[in-house]
């Protein structure tokens, strides 16, 4: 069982996105969710000795076998997100802080025995140039929000740790981007995006472009749509982090005695 958040309400797709929807370039399922998996729990019993209610367990039980068909059930989460080890009290507050989630991996969702699809998580594209073409057109259409007379920004290209430098009267504004096919659901951030964002001699945004249609022509990638959501002054707060690498430093035997 994928336990999930939903972190976008229901919306109306305008791009292919899923790998069926890819693979015939056209929208099957234009109406989503934006779904942030949080754990994966195993075994998971139906009936009074599981997490879920005797509603969910029967609602299970019917999609089992309606080719996965979901039905919607309300239910108390909380037991759910203590047998997946979650702290939150969700009687309290009526979310869960991901910095508090495992999270997910592919494996987890594929399993030992499953065939091997196209790896493509939530937006999150696994070829490098078409990775490489939602990020320009992302930044691009950065580019033109930020210079539009209204704004009045001039904006430079940067690179690392952030992406755009906006200057105007004297003041100074720098500018993170994103780009994704799917929901804004969540982004991945290096640890120097971070740090920058959350120096206090930075004024930050994060500029993030979602839905993005992508179609291959004559070998090459195009984008085209997407939807803008800004975070002005932006300072991602702990509880809105998960870690998804480490740095390991690797314990060295003993040098040998000298003779």
């Amino acid at each position: 069982m994928v336990l999930c958040k939903v972190q976008v309400g229901v919306y109306e797709g305008t791009a292919p996105h899923w790998p069926d929807e890819v693979a015939e370039e056209r929208v099957i399922y234009p109406y989503r969710l934006g779904l942030e998996p949080l754990a994966v729990l195993d075994d998971v019993p139906l009936g009074p000795d599981g997490p879920l209610s005797a509603e969910a367990s029967q609602a299970a039980r019917r999609s089992g076998t309606q080719q996965g068909v979901g039905y919607l059930v309300a239910m108390d989460p909380q037991p759910l997100l203590d047998a997946a080890g979650i702290e939150a009290d969700w009687a309290a507050d009526h979310d869960v802080a991901i910095a508090a989630t495992p999270g997910v991996t592919l494996e987890q969702l594929e399993g030992p025995n499953s065939p091997r699809r196209g790896r493509r998580g939530a937006g999150r594209q696994m070829d490098p140039e078409k990775r490489k073409a939602v990020e320009v057109y992302a930044e691009e259409k950065a580019v033109t929000h930020y210079q539009d007379p209204k704004r009045g920004w001039t904006v430079r290209k940067v690179g690392k740790p952030y992406d755009l430098r906006l200057e105007r009267e004297g003041l100074e504004r720098r500018v993170e981007v994103k780009g994704t096919t799917g929901a804004p659901t969540s982004v991945e951030l290096t640890v120097n995006e971070v740090f920058h964002a959350r120096d206090p001699r930075h004024t930050v945004d994060l500029f993030i472009v979602s839905d993005i249609k992508v179609t291959k022509t004559d070998g090459a990638y195009h984008c085209s749509g997407g939807d803008v959501l800004l975070l002005e002054d932006w300072q991602p707060a702990e509880e809105d982090l998960r870690p998804t690498r480490y740095q390991y430093l690797v314990p060295q035997p003993p040098a040998a005695p000298q003779p």
